[in-house]
Parts: structure tokens; C-alpha cells; sequence
């Protein structure tokens, strides 16, 4: 199982994926994440093993995320996979310019 949001508009996305990530965590606590793109079309990504608090901490630990209007946030309730912050979703590409998060194998 898990929990998927993402959010595009006029306000800032981070807190209101957050909020949503939270009111999703029973769907999933064993890690999560969060990936924004700002203005200059940049993509953004922190994943963290354990529950909504750990990726709020891990995302002040390196300074938080730039102001963005577009993004998405997934909490991961490890199915098949160990639980690691290489499995939390999002996963980006090589490139680091495509994210995308999924439900299941």
C-alpha cells in the first residue's frame, strides 16, 4: 500500500503535500517522499526511511526546498523491497529531470 499526492496551482506545494502525506500515513510509514520543480524548471527530491516527521527533519537538514507551485509526495508501506531510502519513492531518472511514484510491484 501507500499514499500518493500531488498538488499544481497557485501556492507554494510543498506544505500542502505535506499536510496530504500526513493525512495519507496510515497508508504508509515506512518511508516517504517528496519531489518539487521550481522556476527554472530544476527538480527537487528527499526521501526519507520512516514516518512524515523523519522527511519534514530531512528536508530542514539540508535547507528546505525552493518555492514551487508543482510537485508530488508518496508515503511507502514496504511490500517487496527492504525498507531504504533507495526504495522510498519518488524515484527520478539518470537525468534527474522525470520522478514518478507508483502503488504496488
Amino acid at each position: 500500500m501507500c499514499g500518493i499526492v500531488a498538488y499544481v496551482g497557485r501556492k507554494t506545494a510543498q506544505p500542502l503535500l505535506i499536510e496530504g502525506l500526513k493525512r495519507l500515513e496510515y497508508r504508509g510509514y515506512d518511508s516517504a517522499g517528496i519531489a518539487v520543480i521550481d522556476s527554472q524548471g530544476t527538480m527537487h527530491l528527499r526521501r526519507a526511511v520512516g514516518r512524515i516527521s523523519v522527511l519534514e527533519n530531512a528536508i530542514e537538514a539540508h535547507g528546505g526546498l525552493p518555492p514551487s507551485a508543482i510537485g508530488m509526495a508518496h508515503t511507502r508501506w514496504a511490500t517487496h523491497g527492504g525498507v531504504t531510502e533507495a526504495n522510498a519513492h519518488p524515484h527520478a531518472d539518470d537525468s534527474g529531470r522525470l520522478a514518478i511514484v507508483h502503488n504496488g510491484i
